[in-house]
């Protein structure tokens, strides 16, 4: 049966009642959203892989708990974010891969991402440079500003859904990021770097 014009609720109370299928249809459906929060949060695109399987398990497990009172796709992506936060072992070891990011991860890195400020001619020399700046300037917010931000910068996610994955008002949400960028901006004109922000 085709589940082109089926809603994840219907999917939902279909997976509810045994039907496989049905649950891997809303992974298919959310399996990007849910990576990408993931690595929002984790440096390693193995890790946010692991937290992003995590999160599916958890759904599948929990799914008689979920009540509709946001849609399946925010409640799965909170979710997601908690699995993703658990496996934050030690502020060293965040810093460690955002800073010497793997060959492997600096082109699929969120942090690149966020970072990904393409120098003119004039600038190649210093493109390095001015890239680890960045990321130190990221690195450096606190937490709550940094998490906000690199949700936000990955255009995967509506205010609301980051609220929800970060228990946080909405306005809260537009004020991290507000700030984030501005403290970012203003890191990086203090040492020399331009009026470069975390755009």
């Amino acid at each position: 049966m085709s589940t082109v014009c089926v809603t994840d609720d219907d999917l939902v109370a279909r997976a509810r009642q045994g039907d496989s299928a049905a649950f891997g249809e809303l992974v298919d459906r959310h399996r990007s959203a849910v990576y990408r929060a993931a690595r929002a949060a984790l440096a390693s695109h193995a890790d946010a892989e692991d937290a992003a399987q995590d999160a599916f398990l958890a759904a599948y497990r929990r799914l008689d708990s979920f009540r509709g009172q946001a849609s399946f796709k925010t409640w799965l992506l909170t979710i997601a974010w908690h699995q993703a936060i658990n496996r934050r072992r030690s502020v060293t070891r965040i810093l460690r891969r955002m800073v010497e990011p793997k060959a492997e991860d600096e082109g699929n890195s969120m942090m690149a991402q966020v970072a990904a400020i393409g120098p003119t001619p004039e600038e190649a020399a210093a493109h390095d440079q001015q890239l680890r700046a960045i990321r130190a300037a990221i690195i450096a917010l606190p937490s709550k500003l940094r998490d906000t931000l690199l949700l936000a910068q990955s255009q995967e996610y509506t205010y609301e859904e980051i609220g929800a994955m970060l228990g946080t008002p909405v306005g809260t949400v537009k004020w991290r990021i507000f700030e984030a960028r501005r403290i970012v901006k203003k890191w990086l004109v203090d040492r020399g770097h331009g009026a470069h922000d975390a755009r």
